[in-house]
């Protein structure tokens, strides 16, 4: 799989996480909020959901949402070294 593609790589099962936000009557952001420095599956699938949910957030230069999370990783790899 080209990196390109790696949100597809990534949902092995898609509707899991909504489907247990739903159940325990939150919206999927505050049920991911919740859980995302929860250990195991929940915890990883939470920050993903927290990922994925910021990936519609256009920067001006036009980049695609792979350019703008490996721009991200980059600033947060560079604050901390």
């Amino acid at each position: 799989m080209s990196e390109h593609q790696w949100i597809s790589g990534a949902i092995k099962h898609h509707g899991v996480f909504r489907a247990a936000a739903k159940r325990a009557g939150m919206s999927t952001e505050s049920f991911a909020r919740k859980h995302e420095h929860a250990a195991g599956v929940l915890g990883h699938r939470a920050r993903l959901a927290l990922t994925l949910m910021h990936l519609h957030e256009h920067d001006q230069s036009g980049a695609t949402p792979e350019a703008q999370v490996e721009k991200r990783f980059a600033a947060a790899k560079a604050k901390n070294p």
